[in-house]
């Protein structure tokens, strides 16, 4: 090892107690120092921690974030999610790079700046947005693009690029100077439960005058189903997490949001940090845990020294640490784990894995978190705006929060709404509302498609808008994204399977070679070149990805083709190169891989379409 090497990692190896599970933060305080992971970087990492180099590396390879070879002095991440080109993300790419004479992907011959593409930053509702590092820059045109990087072109080499764009663009109306980013919550309306004004952690002293059961039978009787888009009970959940063997429990916090269109998280981050806190204090108590994690995305680091603050502040007053508000025996606190730029991230077992310092690889299930979760302790893995509830529910009862929402979704929903409409932004409305209405709310009263729930939910049409939004009919994490007139259902869904594959993990045949399959076909058939009996094979296909996949990306991710195909078959149709007659291929795609996997004795085959 180098002496330069010895003197940047040894440190920080140092100062995370040479602990292997932390070895995503290494690495990421690694790349800060060295500006990038080499070989020689990963050799000393791997010595430095005593394990094996392909681990090391293994790490590297798989999040975004990390690079095996030096980047710029100034990384723009340019997002292309759906709502990002729909307002014009494709223009400020091209005045990007007519600006620094590089193409995306590569590095300006002076070693200033990097040009890439993020499939997803959470700001769709001030779109088109990049990172400038990690400075968020919302609401792009060609022209405002080209004129930064013009001005920061003209900085003398070495300058800190890093802190001119913190001073340029740290004046958003924020609610902590800490949070410097020119980033508007656009909060646009606030509900009963999450973005009222509450007594604060009036929830958690009640909690501590209960017992961890009744805290967990007050949260069943409230009916509070996880918010992230599966609605498991949450009180369910924890009876779970509590009653399994074990010496030690973990509760962890997903506040990796990554699907396009889905920025409440962001919102809720920035203006309710200590409900969230509180929330995970009362979770862990509940559960007996003495440890939590807010494991956030890569892309909201800008938050980061804000919530460290609240933290701290927190643990001055009592509401963390040992003997949380004199309650003894009650010991907990809560770290930040921050995230890579990994959309597998937010499956609750990827997660878990890169709590632990490993790749996002999905884990097999059984067993469950709840069983062997994070070092393979019990956990409980809740979303933010789930864990948010939990201080309400146990300060006003669970008969309040029941009597909000519907009969069998109670409570609110935080709606992240982008893309064709007038008014975007964060909605907490009551579980129940229909679709129209929230579309009269946010000015989208004239759309011809509505994705819901993300790209692994469902894009619906006009005939689907009195339908309500909640567990029973119209399910979501919470993102709505607005299609108006003039929008290609086709294009849409070939957008997000573009998406899908670069961010599918690649471990399981069906999702890594199905998701390229079934945008080749989608786009033949927007090429004009469709055939009838394409129809058929993307169903049989989809079907099939859907059942074989390993993870909850790859069983979700065909929805996309197969909404087009049930909502929009006529615009299908119309794209045909030849008339649809309802002819049949008679060709069966789960048919045959179920014939390979017979003949193979193996589980995940290869199949060639």
């Amino acid at each position: 090892m180098s002496a330069n090497l010895q003197a940047a990692i040894g440190p920080v190896c140092e100062s995370f107690g040479h602990d292997r599970t932390r070895l995503l933060d290494i690495l990421l305080a690694v790349q800060q120092r060295l500006g990038g992971i080499d070989d020689r970087a990963i050799d000393a990492v791997a010595a430095e921690l005593a394990i094996p180099r392909v681990d090391v590396a293994g790490v590297v390879s798989f999040y975004t974030f990390l690079a095996p070879k030096t980047r710029g002095q100034l990384v723009i991440r340019l997002c292309n999610d759906l709502p990002d080109l729909m307002m014009g993300a494709e223009e400020v790419a091209a005045g990007l790079e007519a600006e620094l004479g590089i193409r995306f992907g590569e590095t300006t011959p002076d070693g200033r700046f990097t040009l890439e593409w993020a499939s997803c930053i959470g700001m769709s509702d001030q779109a088109p947005a990049a990172l400038f590092g990690d400075v968020v820059v919302p609401r792009l045109t060609p022209g405002t693009a080209r004129r930064l990087v013009a001005e920061l072109r003209q900085q003398p080499p070495g300058a800190d690029l890093h802190r001119l764009l913190v001073r340029a663009y740290g004046d958003g109306a924020n609610a902590h100077d800490l949070v410097r980013a020119a980033v508007e919550n656009n909060l646009r309306q606030a509900g009963e439960v999450i973005f009222a004004q509450v007594e604060p952690d009036a929830g958690l002293s009640k909690a501590l005058a209960m017992s961890p059961a009744e805290v967990i039978r007050e949260v069943k009787t409230a009916r509070l189903r996880g918010r992230g888009g599966a609605g498991f009970p949450t009180g369910m959940k924890w009876e779970f997490v509590r009653a399994a063997d074990g010496p030690q429990r973990y509760l962890i916090c997903n506040a990796d949001e990554g699907e396009p269109g889905t920025f409440k998280d962001r919102v809720i981050l920035t203006e309710r940090p200590d409900l969230l806190f509180e929330g995970m204090t009362i979770a862990g108590y509940a559960i007996g845990a003495e440890h939590g994690i807010l494991y956030l995305r890569g892309e909201y680091a800008y938050l980061r020294a804000y919530l460290e603050h609240v933290l701290a502040r927190r643990r001055e007053k009592g509401l963390l640490g040992k003997s949380v508000l004199g309650k003894p025996g009650f010991n907990f606190d809560i770290r930040i784990q921050m995230g890579a730029g990994a959309y597998i991230c937010g499956e609750e077992t990827a997660l878990i894995s890169s709590c632990e310092g490993l790749r996002g690889d999905p884990k097999n299930r059984p067993p469950f978190p709840a069983q062997r979760g994070y070092l393979g302790h019990p956990t409980s893995v809740n979303n933010v705006e789930t864990l948010c509830c939990v201080p309400r529910i146990i300060q006003r009862g669970s008969g309040w929060f029941a009597s909000i929402g519907s009969r069998r979704s109670t409570g609110t929903k935080c709606l992240s709404i982008s893309g064709d409409c007038t008014r975007r932004g964060v909605y907490e409305l009551p579980l129940g509302t229909t679709l129209r209405d929230v579309l009269a709310r946010c000015g989208g009263e004239d759309a011809v498609a509505v994705q819901v729930g993300g790209p692994s939910g469902r894009l619906v049409g006009p005939d689907a808008f009195d339908r309500e939004i909640c567990f029973d009919d119209l399910a979501t994490g919470g993102s709505l994204v607005v299609f108006g007139p003039g929008r290609d259902p086709l294009w849409v869904a070939s957008q997000y399977m573009a998406f899908f594959i670069h961010e599918s993990c690649g471990y399981c045949t069906p999702c890594r070679v199905g998701n390229v399959l079934l945008k080749e076909r989608v786009d033949r058939i927007l090429a004009g070149r469709g055939e009838p009996e394409d129809l058929d094979y993307l169903r049989a296909l989809a079907t099939t990805v859907k059942t074989a996949s390993r993870c909850g990306l790859g069983q979700t991710s065909p929805n996309p083709v197969l909404s087009v195909l049930d909502n929009f078959r006529p615009a299908c149709e119309a794209r045909l190169k030849e008339p649809f007659e309802g002819r049949q291929t008679g060709f069966d795609i789960a048919a045959k891989l179920a014939e390979a996997q017979r003949l193979t004795g193996r589980k995940s085959v290869h199949f060639d379409a």
